[in-house]
């Protein structure tokens, strides 16, 4: 519905009030003075009537009926006025418009009717002989005296003297009066018109002000008051209005700069958090979706906003969660699961229900924090308690097994003895170089944690010489071809014995999972892409890794091929050093790999400090 301002509410209504005053008071007026003209005609034609009576009434008398007419026609044309004389049998005797012998009876005529009752008749009627509207006026003449009687003439019944003037003259002086007073009243319209548009504007005005300055306030914009925009010709009224909704205005502006502070408090606090928020309505509809929860489940909040949670977070165990804390009122506590295998997420989840300032449920609000890194390092840290007992028990339980065997008589037996002994040697060095490489995994981590390693800008390619030249009696028992291809003079930073351990461990390990007469290549490049970086690789032609274990094969002890990881020997922590070194270097290592194909093994160093020529060895 559209509403109308103020101004035109009152000034039209004013103006149809003035105009329809205006319009009664003259049709009034009119019908007061044709009332007044009527009268007065009916008086004079009286007047006229009477004046003649006693004349006519002589010529009836004394029969001289030819006088009598010419009477009429010069005295109706002198007076502009129709004279007809009717007898008592109603019988017109003399007319001064008319021949009297062709005029029909006027007996049934209302004013002659009325005048033999009282003396005095009047009509205003259409006549059908002048065709147009006349005012009859009809009087009795006096009553027949002796003589009349002797003519036969009976008294009871007199004669009647009609005196008769067209409206046509009244019409027109009417109108001419009517449109005298329209164009008075036209003026008067217009005064009034621009008079109530003054008023109406000095009434809307003032609101119209405060209006304006109303949506300033609906805008969060206090500076001006309503009282400061108005006239001294605003009414009490409005002034007191101002007055109060500038009170209002004040109350409301400290009120939403409370709010303000408060909702930004909120919003930092919430935004800031690490925790995930998330806060439903009654209906579950998603009211707040913060920035921790927008990178956990990688949502728009802005999208987020108005949906039902289950539109966002696909899972049973939350949305039962969700609706037992709506419906109960009660909060409540969850760990569900996202996902499955290795992408799998585990979530914490405590709910709580939101209530009003009247204790009304109103929603839920629930944190949720991510645990999959601690139940993974709860999985690794089981995992590695496990994996040492069993790699530490298998040398300990041999050693143990063949000192009980020497000592229950072996001993006795030079050869068993000597082949026993070696076993426990060997076990000997298993056990000790487990346990070396666990105090070097952790030395590595606790100065990784601690302090930085010391890095010296050195040449790559004298290193990775080295590397081969260690490796070439492994890789000559397999029949092995080592090839090196590395350019001359690139230097980079780097911890020079940890690197060639680094890079050892990863020869070794593609030494033992290539067939004999294969090749290891090692290879030395720099790339730029986007930022310059150094890649070593270490590619072997082995069997290969299924795609399900390399996500883990840098974790301790973990092995996809257990059997043969411990027939080839090793402790497992290989790969585990070498990601820590790689680290601790401020590179990366990862891994490509394809079953019966191969394995490639990287490490990407940040920039090399210069670059030679390329040149290729192989031992």
């Amino acid at each position: 519905m559209r509403h109308q301002k103020l101004i035109w509410q009152i000034f039209p209504a004013n103006i149809i009030i003035t105009f329809l005053a205006m319009l009664a008071v003259t049709w009034y007026s009119s019908v007061s003075l044709h009332d007044f003209y009527i009268n007065e005609l009916e008086i004079g034609l009286k007047a006229r009537a009477v004046l003649i009576a006693d004349m006519v009434g002589r010529a009836i008398t004394l029969n001289k009926i030819d006088s009598l007419r010419d009477f009429c026609v010069k005295a109706g044309r002198a007076s502009e006025t129709r004279i007809t004389v009717v007898n008592p049998v109603g019988k017109v005797i003399a007319d001064s418009n008319e021949d009297p012998d062709n005029m029909d009876n006027h007996s049934n005529r209302p004013e002659i009717r009325e005048a033999r009752q009282n003396k005095t008749g009047a009509s205003i009627r259409y006549s059908h002989t002048l065709d147009q509207n006349m005012i009859y006026v009809a009087v009795t003449i006096p009553s027949a005296t002796t003589e009349e009687k002797l003519h036969g003439n009976d008294p009871a019944t007199p004669s009647v003297l009609r005196m008769s003037v067209p409206l046509t003259s009244i019409d027109k002086i009417l109108q001419s009066i009517r449109l005298k007073i329209a164009m008075g009243v036209i003026p008067v319209i217009c005064v009034a018109a621009f008079i109530t548009f003054f008023v109406s504007r000095l009434i809307s005005m003032p609101l119209d002000k405060m209006r304006r300055t109303a949506e300033r306030f609906s805008r969060g914009d206090f500076s001006r008051k309503m009282a400061d925009s108005l006239t001294l010709k605003a009414s009490s009224e409005v002034v007191a209005l101002a007055g109060a909704m500038d009170n209002m205005a004040g109350q409301l502006n400290e009120r939403i700069q409370t709010i303000v502070e408060q909702r930004n408090e909120l919003e930092i606090v919430f935004s800031s958090m690490r925790e995930a928020l998330i806060a439903v309505d009654g209906q579950g509809r998603i009211v707040n979706f913060n920035n921790a929860s927008a990178e956990m489940f990688e949502a728009d909040p802005a999208q987020c906003h108005g949906r039902h949670l289950p539109e966002i977070i696909r899972n049973i165990d939350l949305q039962r969660l969700v609706e037992k804390i709506l419906e109960s009122g009660l909060p409540g506590e969850e760990e569900i699961c996202l996902g499955d295998g290795v992408s799998a997420r585990y979530l914490h989840v405590n709910g709580v229900p939101l209530r009003d300032s009247t204790g009304r449920k109103t929603g839920g609000l629930l944190v949720i924090s991510d645990i999959t890194h601690t139940r993974r390092l709860e999985n690794v840290r089981r995992d590695f308690v496990a994996n040492v007992s069993h790699e530490l028990k298998t040398p300990v339980t041999s050693i143990r097994g063949y000192v009980e065997t020497l000592l229950d008589g072996a001993l006795d037996n030079h050869d068993d003895a000597l082949r026993f002994l070696a076993v426990v040697q060997r076990q000997s060095e298993l056990l000790s170089s487990i346990i070396d490489d666990l105090l070097t995994l952790s030395r590595i981590e606790e100065k990784g944690e601690k302090e930085k390693i010391a890095l010296q800008v050195q040449n790559i390619k004298p290193v990775l010489v080295e590397v081969v030249e260690s490796c070439r009696f492994k890789a000559d028992e397999k029949n092995i071809k080592l090839v090196l291809n590395c350019p001359d003079n690139i230097e980079i930073k780097m911890n020079n014995t940890l690197f060639k351990q680094a890079v050892g461990n990863l020869v070794i390990n593609a030494i033992k999972y290539s067939e004999a007469g294969s090749e290891v290549i090692i290879r030395a490049e720099e790339v730029d892409d986007g930022a310059e970086q150094m890649v070593i690789s270490v590619e072997d032609r082995g069997s290969g890794i299924p795609g399900e274990h390399l996500s883990r094969i840098f974790e301790r002890f973990y092995r996809n091929d257990k059997a043969r990881s411990r027939k080839l020997g090793g402790t497992g922590l290989g790969l585990s050093i070498v990601k820590h070194i790689v680290k601790a270097h401020g590179g990366v290592v990862d891994v490509q790999s394809e079953v019966n194909r191969g394995t490639v093994f990287f490490i990407r160093l940040p920039g090399s400090v210069s670059a030679g020529g390329q040149d290729s060895s192989s031992a």
